[in-house]
């Protein structure tokens, strides 16, 4: 029986370089990073009834929201919203330019 050698082991380091380089990938990691920060931003009592759901074009992110009322809550608090999220969108390099909020697009 012949002896296998394994030799040809891609490091993680290599293989985290490689997944970066993919622009999709890339895109989705930061997004998710995105996504993280919203309870931060949100506080406590909206981080549980809302969540981001998606980036729509010309930087709008898209808040899912429990109820109607949770989305007029935060529309309210759009402002104020807006300048918490500034200094983690600078850090991730996103442009978000507004927020809307969604009650139908909870799940």
């Amino acid at each position: 029986m012949e002896k296998i050698l394994y030799t040809d082991f891609v490091s993680t380091e290599e293989l985290m370089e490689e997944l970066m380089e993919n622009k999709e990938i890339k895109k989705a990691i930061t997004r998710n990073n995105l996504y993280k920060f919203w309870g931060r931003v949100a506080g406590a009592k909206f981080a549980q009834k809302s969540k981001p759901h998606s980036l729509a074009p010309g930087g709008v992110l898209v808040i899912a929201c429990e109820t109607p009322i949770v989305a007029q809550e935060l529309l309210l608090k759009k402002t104020q919203l807006l300048v918490k999220f500034k200094p983690y969108l600078e850090s991730l390099k996103i442009n978000v330019k507004d927020l809307r909020f969604d009650a139908k697009k909870w799940q």
